[in-house]
């Protein structure tokens, strides 16, 4: 599951990793992970920072984490 691997490493790397990352796949790539993120994919931290860099929010407009939906 590259796609969580990815995740993980937007999430919970440090900046070389990131930066080794980023590099490798591309900013598209990484807009891709971040949009179709799943509950728990991400701190908040690394949610808003991701969203900044990317280009996808601008200062106090990161929207929320997602949520896990019981039915």
């Amino acid at each position: 599951m590259p796609e969580r691997v990815m995740a993980q490493v937007m999430n919970m790397g440090d900046y070389a990793d990131v930066q080794t990352l980023a590099h490798q796949v591309g900013d598209d790539a990484l807009r891709q992970i971040l949009v179709h993120a799943q509950a728990g994919q991400f701190g908040p931290r690394s949610w808003a920072y991701w969203h900044y860099r990317l280009g996808l929010a601008d200062v106090e407009q990161v929207p929320p984490l997602p949520v896990r939906k019981f039915q």
